[in-house]
């Protein structure tokens, strides 16, 4: 793999409250290389998208990032002033989210918010500006783009909303796209069409892309390495397709489980049982052991940090050295 373009080293994210602080992410590490696309799948609540939040600087106040640090390209970007990130996101870092609504200015047509966000970045005369946002439109699958492209959000449907906010995502050629929920409204034919193109997008102009989801088939489907989270922390990491087929944190493992396969039909799909916990009621050791089938001593005791579990890594005790030896390390 190339070098990466992207380089998260032990990000804490805290809220402060009335009660103490809430630590909402602790130690997350990852990286994406140029041209890859990074799955982020877990349980709501996980920390999938205040990950991406504080990537692209849009941590909602009083969160702050408490430790760790955020690399784009080898340089520091979690420390910089509000101007110098605002000057990062669009440029660099472009975003998609998943209500296309929130994003578009419906006072506006599509092709002035995508000649603004162009020129503000670009510097491009007006005439040019035009011509990419075009291009742009074009590019992402949007029929007629030259005359559509003063027609307003309104007069899109869903699916070519979040296409035009793909393209206003992606219209000032950003290295790294940060990708939330990015097909969750969208009916499945729809979704399949917006997942080619993103995967499209990342080979043909190398950029990175973060894809944050609850849906394991998206990731499967779109990308090339996956990143499994559990209250606030990493519990696996590695290439989707080892992930999928054998996964080696029992959590991942769950997860796997509870999908419907379309081999053989079963009256009642597999569970995990329990619920994430609350911020401020994580167990000690691993906060995953009260749901876990195959939790022991260590497990309550102790957290486990991501360690080689075959072709992933898992933070699991069952991959221990010395429990490895003892015990098959597959969940």
């Amino acid at each position: 793999m190339s070098a990466p373009l992207l380089e998260v080293r032990g990000l804490t994210v805290e809220f402060p409250t009335r009660r103490g602080i809430l630590r909402a992410l602790d130690g997350v590490s990852f990286a994406i290389a140029p041209g890859e696309v990074l799955g982020v799948v877990g349980e709501s609540g996980a920390g999938k998208s205040l990950t991406g939040a504080a990537i692209i600087g849009l941590l909602a106040p009083p969160g702050r990032i408490a430790g760790g640090s955020i690399l784009l390209d080898g340089a520091r970007i979690d420390h910089l002033p509000a101007e110098a990130m605002r000057r990062i996101r669009g440029r660099r870092i472009g975003a998609i989210f998943q209500d296309p609504l929130t994003t578009l200015n419906p006072l506006y047509t599509i092709g002035r918010q995508l000649i603004e966000t162009i020129q503000t970045h670009l510097g491009l005369s007006g005439a040019d500006a035009r011509a990419r946002a075009v291009h742009w439109l074009e590019e992402v699958g949007i029929p007629a783009a030259a005359r559509r492209i003063d027609a307003y959000p309104h007069e899109f449907s869903g699916g070519q909303r979040q296409r035009v906010v793909i393209a206003l995502a992606l219209c000032a050629e950003p290295r790294l796209v940060i990708a939330d929920e990015p097909t969750t409204a969208l009916d499945v034919s729809i979704q399949a069409q917006i997942i080619a193109l993103l995967k499209r997008l990342a080979r043909e102009h190398t950029t990175a892309v973060m894809l944050i989801t609850h849906d394991m088939g998206v990731i499967a489907e779109t990308a090339d390495r996956v990143a499994v989270m559990y209250a606030g922390r990493i519990a696996e990491i590695g290439p989707v397709a080892d992930v999928v087929r054998a996964p080696a944190h029992p959590y991942t493992a769950g997860l796997m489980a509870s999908i419907p396969a379309l081999e053989h039909r079963v009256a009642r799909l597999a569970q995990i049982e329990g619920a994430m916990p609350r911020l401020d009621a994580i167990p000690p050791g691993c906060a995953f052991n009260p749901r876990c089938p195959r939790a022991h001593d260590r497990c309550r005791a102790e957290r486990p940090e991501l360690m080689g579990a075959g072709a992933t890594e898992a933070a699991c005790w069952l991959h221990a050295p010395a429990h490895a030896e003892s015990s098959p390390a597959h969940a």
